[in-house]
């Protein structure tokens, strides 16, 4: 019984030690960088681990297999060391297949940046008001609106073109009917030239 009252001191100091070790970093952490959630997360599991360590210590450990101990001491040790390892080693390997399922990692380095981003912002941070409808309007106002003034400034640029072209068809249409008054004046002209001058042949064939 003696070696499983040392396990439970050793385990209990083991925890002690490592959180006097975190405080210290704490502190010391003051003028150093400020761990990120993602090792915060890992400092939480690890933490978990050694208390639950210390809960299912050795001591309790003998005290429901007293026979078998009284038996095998050094067997039971050796029992007690593999199956709080394999525990330690199967927690941790579910923990990390959450944090690969749900991408934990990178998230929660994610909300690192946002809120290192938000430091330098001196408005105050955004808060629900209760309403959603209001809440989306809210939202979706700012690039609706945007999306509005593009398609308002598009409309303008299309109907200013549409408005140089029809002023240049106008012009294309008058140029035109002015072509169309110079060819007819012009072949009138040709038409009387044509008759003066058929009067004019005329004139010198009478006497004959």
């Amino acid at each position: 019984m003696g070696g499983g009252g040392g396990g439970s001191r050793r385990a209990m100091a083991a925890a002690g030690s490592d959180g006097g070790g975190a405080e210290g970093g704490g502190a010391d952490g003051g003028d150093g960088p400020t761990p990120g959630r993602s090792e915060l997360f890992s400092t939480v599991v690890d933490t978990f681990l050694e208390k639950l360590v210390a809960a299912g210590s050795y001591q309790r450990f003998v005290s429901c297999y007293r026979c078998f101990y009284k038996l095998q001491p050094q067997l039971t040790r050796s029992i007690y060391d593999q199956f709080i390892s394999q525990l330690q080693a199967s927690i941790k390997e579910e923990i990390q297949e959450v944090k690969n399922e749900g991408n934990l990692e990178e998230l929660l380095n994610s909300l690192d940046k946002i809120v290192e981003e938000a430091k330098g912002r001196e408005e105050p941070a955004w808060r629900p008001s209760g309403s959603p409808e209001r809440d989306v309007r809210a939202a979706l106002a700012p690039s609706l609106l945007q999306h509005r003034a593009h398609l308002r400034r598009a409309l303008r640029e299309r109907q200013q073109r549409s408005s140089g072209l029809a002023e240049a068809v106008l012009a294309g249409r008058s140029r035109i009917a002015e072509l169309q008054q110079l060819i007819q004046a012009r072949q009138q002209a040709w038409q009387a030239a044509s008759k003066e001058q058929r009067e004019l042949i005329m004139t010198f064939q009478e006497p004959q």
